[in-house]
């Protein structure tokens, strides 16, 4: 397993679980230390406790390098760099996972691409392992006969529940040859007990963009409703609550844009492939990026608003809360989220204090220093002026307690009915 993150880990784990000999490889010296350590450098439920069970039995160990084994899963970041013209996906993490396996490639391989990549990913990932191994064939140039399999297999699972639907959820793949597929196809159904539906490598690659392109465009569909909402001076979240009483209408919830390594960042693999053609996706991903803006903004005007009641006051003396960093409800990741992006302007820009409610991290990232970590009480003593950025589960109690004495940006409809 090329690649011990989020994705990586638990997916090594679970195949680990069905007593199969597993190689985790990372360049991440520490995250190696602690999985040999049987712990986990990541939060997933239950993951710690799975990890723990198959590094004591001894099948799963970490390196730091690959070796030798029969199957190659490769499960690495795969970013996105801004351009003049949007964005760029950003390959080298799975170049550089090519170069380390090449080595220790031999006859009757699988390599197996998992992370979510732009289309033609698995094909250009298979022409770098033809030019680092000559002496080997690949199924670009030798079909059926080829001595290495190369499949895709993307990831479809939810944080928070990773290591139920590794197992349980359908996995599309797509092989570069039948062969590749079906061999591809009895590896995964060692562990999962969903469908594994066959495809070609480019169609699995567009499937994943797809879902979550899906997702980006509905989302896009409820943030500017909720500013155009904001603008009519009506309540989104009850006119949400009507328009969905509809049998054939579903409108999400709005928030203050979108976050994860997936939502926020596949959409633009499909707009550099199809720069000219993508327009909606283009139309719904910029949208969602400004979102944070439009929140920050709102905070501003909600700090205006709040001197104007109290003259006497100054800006430097108006405390703010966040309420919430991770990019979603529940959950401790931090990647791409837009509560994050939201606080950290605040922290740079609002001259007043500026506590940080997030209970799911242990400290707070180096860009909040001159915030101060606080649980929900101390949060509401402090605070005149709180910013609602994440539903969690853990703040519903607390938001009862709002007064009219205390100034609300809520963006994620914590205080809604």
């Amino acid at each position: 397993m090329v690649g011990l993150g989020y994705i990586g880990l638990p997916t090594a784990a679970v195949f680990a679980a069905r007593r199969l000999k597993v190689t985790g490889v990372d360049v991440n010296a520490c995250a190696v230390a602690a999985i040999n350590r049987s712990e986990i450098h990541i939060i997933e439920p239950d993951l710690d406790i799975v990890v723990r069970a198959v590094v004591t039995e001894g099948w799963l160990r970490a390196t730091a390098a690959p070796e030798p084994a029969d199957a190659f899963l490769i499960a690495v970041p795969t970013p996105f760099q801004a351009n003049g013209k949007g964005r760029e996906p950003d390959l080298s993490y799975v170049a550089a996972a090519a170069r380390s396996i090449a080595p220790v490639l031999k006859p009757g391989d699988l390599v197996v691409l998992e992370s979510t990549s732009p289309v033609g990913t698995t094909a250009q990932m298979a022409g770098w392992l033809a030019e680092l191994r000559p002496d080997l064939s690949f199924p670009q140039d030798a079909g059926e006969a080829s001595d290495i399999r190369v499949a895709h297999c993307p990831e479809r699972v939810l944080p928070g529940r990773v290591l139920q639907e590794l197992v349980r959820n359908d996995r599309v793949i797509g092989g570069m040859t039948p062969r590749c597929s079906a061999r591809a196809a009895e590896l995964y159904r060692l562990v999962v007990q969903g469908e594994c539906i066959v495809t070609t490598p480019e169609t699995a690659e567009m499937a994943k963009l797809v879902e979550n392109s899906f997702r980006d465009v509905n989302i896009a569909f409820a943030n500017e409703l909720s500013m155009i909402c904001a603008e009519l001076g009506i309540d989104v979240w009850e006119l949400i609550a009507l328009a969905n009483r509809h049998p054939r209408v579903d409108i999400l919830r709005p928030g203050p844009g979108v976050g994860g390594h997936c939502i926020a960042v596949d959409p633009w693999f499909i707009v550099s492939r199809s720069p000219e053609t993508a327009k909606l996706i283009r139309a719904a991903r910029e949208r969602n990026d400004a979102k944070p803006a439009w929140v920050i903004d709102r905070v501003r005007q909600a700090v205006a608003d709040y001197l104007a009641r109290h003259p006497v006051r100054h800006p430097s003396d108006v405390t703010l809360a966040c309420w919430g960093l991770a990019f979603k409800p529940d959950i401790d990741d931090l990647r791409e989220s837009p509560a994050l992006d939201i606080a950290r302007e605040l922290c740079d820009r609002h001259p007043g204090p500026l506590v940080v409610v997030e209970p799911h991290v242990e400290t707070l990232p180096p860009s909040l220093a001159r915030a101060e970590r606080a649980d929900p009480e101390t949060a509401l003593a402090r605070a005149d002026l709180h910013v609602l950025l994440v539903c969690h589960s853990a703040f519903r109690a607390a938001m009862a307690r709002l007064g009219p004495e205390h100034a609300v940006v809520d963006a994620v409809g914590l205080t809604a009915p």
